[in-house]
């Protein structure tokens, strides 16, 4: 009798989530920003924390979205193009005011390439070298700017183009380059 409650408290731990399904520092880097930043927004504009209206706001803000936010609107299914429905799995915690990062973790049960997506790490525009960059980098400069480089065939063109647009764009920048 005594060998069978210990099996059954061996198999009932067994069963049992263990922190190993805890995200981890880092992980689920998109998510956690995306979803902190829409449930901050939710509170500010009053919206009310229905599964409903949360889904609708969802959507909307996925419109605006770029990038690796798009990818994960894309991955949720909050996009007009995803091939999953998986929104009701964001909007309905959200509704009971569940943290971010436990919804993140039942995303990345769901799909792991959720908790894949990072943001690419940010150049340094005061001190990095624009000829030692490559072109795809440029293009990715001009491309978070909202800009585009028609007729550039060279990497001087792009060069010429960033130096151009980054007291718009980035004022600081410009300015510490402008210093050297």
């Amino acid at each position: 009798m005594l060998c069978w409650s210990g099996l059954s408290v061996a198999l009932a731990l067994s069963l049992l989530p263990g922190s190993s399904e805890a995200l981890k520092e880092g992980d689920c880097e998109v998510c956690v920003s995306f979803l902190g930043k829409f449930y901050q927004s939710l509170q500010d504009n009053n919206v009310d924390f229905k599964a409903a209206s949360i889904e609708k706001a969802i959507m909307k803000s996925c419109k605006d979205a770029k990038g690796k936010e798009n990818r994960f609107c894309y991955y949720i299914g909050a996009t007009s193009d995803a091939a999953t429905k998986m929104i009701n799995e964001v909007s309905k915690p959200l509704s009971y005011h569940v943290p971010v990062e436990k919804i993140c973790e039942k995303l990345k049960k769901k799909d792991g390439q959720i908790c894949d997506l990072k943001y690419d790490k940010q150049l340094d525009l005061t001190s990095v070298d624009l000829k030692k960059l490559k072109v795809k980098d440029l293009k990715k400069i001009l491309e978070e700017w909202g800009e585009s480089c028609k007729g550039c065939a060279e990497k001087s063109d792009f060069i010429r183009k960033i130096t151009e647009l980054m007291p718009k764009y980035a004022p600081a920048a410009a300015k510490a380059r402008t210093e050297l």
